[in-house]
């Protein structure tokens, strides 16, 4: 990796004042033992005070942009459910057409057991076999006849009955599809607002961060660019996946942060840790709310490298565990993916892999 050109211009500044993606001290080596982790830190100040309301504007562009993917993500999913309910209710007509058609076969059919009987002027029994008979033998076969007969009356009201209950069923489900379908579209219809919403919202956060750019000194800038280091080289994840999203991650590092971006060259926050982990064969969410609910929680004592780190209530910012309370993330606008401690508004991690 290419030493980023910042690190020359305020090396003394850095080992005085890091910032919230500025790691100053030697990667050791990490292992998938968990080990006492260094208190949670809040970033020093770097004693301008346009940099901290820079900071301050662009962790909220950062929670609009998040909340804006949120919104994009359940989009997608509405209109799967939008999908599913449009196929259900084609398929619950489909079924509704062929059970009348059955109904409608199989009630001929018993209305004509109905005729036989009234058009023959006496009772289809066996009391009435005996009583016109005139052998015992004629009196068997036609108790054998009336057998015959009931078993084939049985079984055409048995299917009737059934074709019947089938379009019932059919009607049901149609019924239950076009509320589900409706349910969908409605919700559809209330996210594709609520995205115009927080896009206008994120325009407005970047406008104010374009304002307050020029008055950050050239210090400043050089503390925003901090990579926080080299890459550590000496970094074992538990296992194949972990350890392929972490190396992804950390190759990346000077990568500069932009709104949406996954990748290959630009990254927001879970964009990054989407890239890595695709990098090792695994599809996360797209927003860090998303992918906070992905995989299996771990206990901030149990954290080993590879693992999803999440921050603030709710959640917008994610970054990937490197191990020693250390993590690699794609901080905010006008910043670049770079090594940090393990921040304050810290809520908890995720395994994926």
């Amino acid at each position: 990796m290419q030493s980023h050109p910042v690190k020359r211009v305020v090396s003394g500044a850095l080992a005085a004042a890091s910032v919230i993606a500025v790691v100053t001290v030697a990667q050791p080596a990490a292992t998938a033992t968990a080990a006492p982790l260094p208190a949670l830190q809040t970033p020093p100040d770097s004693g301008s005070d346009a940099l901290a309301k820079y900071r301050d504007l662009s962790a909220q562009a950062e929670k609009a942009n998040e909340e804006l993917l949120k919104a994009q993500d359940d989009l997608a999913a509405k209109q799967k459910d939008l999908d599913k309910a449009g196929d259900d209710v084609n398929t619950a007509h489909s079924q509704s057409a062929s059970a009348a058609a059955d109904e409608a076969k199989y009630k001929v059919d018993v209305d004509k057991f109905a005729g036989a009987s009234f058009l023959s002027g006496v009772q289809m029994n066996k009391m009435s076999a005996l009583l016109a008979g005139s052998s015992t033998q004629e009196f068997l076969d036609r108790s054998a006849a009336l057998d015959q007969i009931a078993s084939e009356k049985d079984a055409a009201l048995q299917k009737l009955a059934g074709a019947v209950k089938q379009a019932k069923d059919a009607e049901k489900l149609a019924s239950d599809a076009a509320q589900r379908a409706t349910a969908a579209r409605d919700g559809a219809q209330k996210l594709t607002n609520d995205i115009k919403t927080k896009k206008k919202t994120l325009d407005d956060q970047i406008d104010q961060l374009k304002k307050t750019e020029p008055s950050l000194s050239t210090l400043d800038r050089a503390l925003r660019g901090d990579t926080g280091g080299e890459a550590p080289t000496n970094i074992k994840a538990p296992g194949p996946a972990a350890q392929a999203a972490l190396d992804a991650a950390l190759s990346k590092l000077g990568s500069p942060y932009v709104w949406g971006a996954t990748g290959p060259n630009q990254f927001d926050c879970s964009g990054l840790m989407k890239w890595a982990y695709e990098k090792a064969g695994i599809s996360l969410p797209r927003s860090s709310s998303a992918q906070s609910t992905f995989g299996t929680a771990v206990q901030r004592s149990q954290l080993q490298p590879g693992d999803l780190v999440f921050y603030y209530s709710p959640v917008s910012h994610v970054g990937m565990y490197l191990g020693n309370g250390k993590m690699v993330h794609a901080p905010t606008s006008g910043d670049v993916v770079k090594i940090s401690p393990l921040q304050s508004q810290y809520v908890g991690a995720r395994r994926v892999s």
